[in-house]
């Protein structure tokens, strides 16, 4: 059933801009369609989309507790020039006291487990709240940001929070991201100017160096595929 929806989605949109696009699934998922942002550059692109175009589709951010200053700088940017609201999820109180008491603020260091844990509570579980009950989730992954993402679609089912998954920047280049930005004057993190490229929390990201790959400053300390838990397979 899941594979019939995303195969009809992909028929019904095809040749649609992404604006197009964005505002099919907003009246055909009424109130069912989310974005998740981080404030990232392609994010920015989605919700500025959004925004002008006045769709009825939710923004929504998840505060883990351990993000840069400047992505909130960014947060407050956006809010003031395009007055969409965006709602914000944090990681249950109880939940990450229990983890500090047990293993401190930086267990993520210490293995691949023990930052999955950190990632599950500050990330996948309040996702998985924001995600409940909507049919839409709206992404701003690309194809070029790493291997793992090669091989994503326009649309695909998540079978791990039963929701459909909308890729609307998929195919863009890096490039044609940045020039959006720019043409359109979008707020942007200061730190994409300082080499960070992804941006995550401050205790797991830094700035990547000429020719090292989009994400190697995600968690630079381990050699795992480079993913949180949010969109793997």
């Amino acid at each position: 059933m899941s594979t019939a929806i995303v195969q009809t989605l992909s028929e019904k949109t095809k040749g649609f801009s992404i604006e197009e696009t964005l505002s099919f699934l907003a009246n055909e998922y009424k109130g069912k369609v989310v974005f998740s942002t981080s404030f990232g550059q392609e994010d920015q692109v989605i919700t500025v989309l959004i925004a002008k175009n006045d769709l009825p589709i939710t923004i929504f951010t998840l505060d883990t507790g351990r993000l840069f200053q400047e992505t909130y700088d960014v947060f407050h940017k956006t809010l003031k020039k395009y007055k969409k609201e965006i709602k914000v999820y944090f990681p249950e109180a109880d939940a990450v006291e229990k983890l500090l008491n047990e293993k401190g603020p930086n267990s993520f260091y210490d293995s691949v487990e023990n930052r999955k844990e950190c990632c599950f509570i500050r990330k996948v579980a309040p996702l998985t709240k924001a995600l409940k009950e909507n049919a839409v989730w709206i992404t701003g992954l690309r194809a070029e940001q790493s291997e793992n993402r090669n091989d994503l679609a326009l649309f695909e089912y998540d079978e791990k929070f039963g929701i459909i998954k909308f890729n609307p920047l998929l195919k863009w280049t890096l490039k044609e991201v940045e020039d959006y930005l720019e043409k359109n004057n979008v707020p942007q993190n200061a730190l994409h100017k300082q080499g960070f490229v992804s941006i995550g929390c401050a205790p797991c990201t830094r700035e990547i160096t000429a020719g090292e790959d989009i994400r190697a400053g995600r968690w630079w300390w381990e050699s795992s595929h480079k993913e949180c838990g949010l969109h793997q397979k």
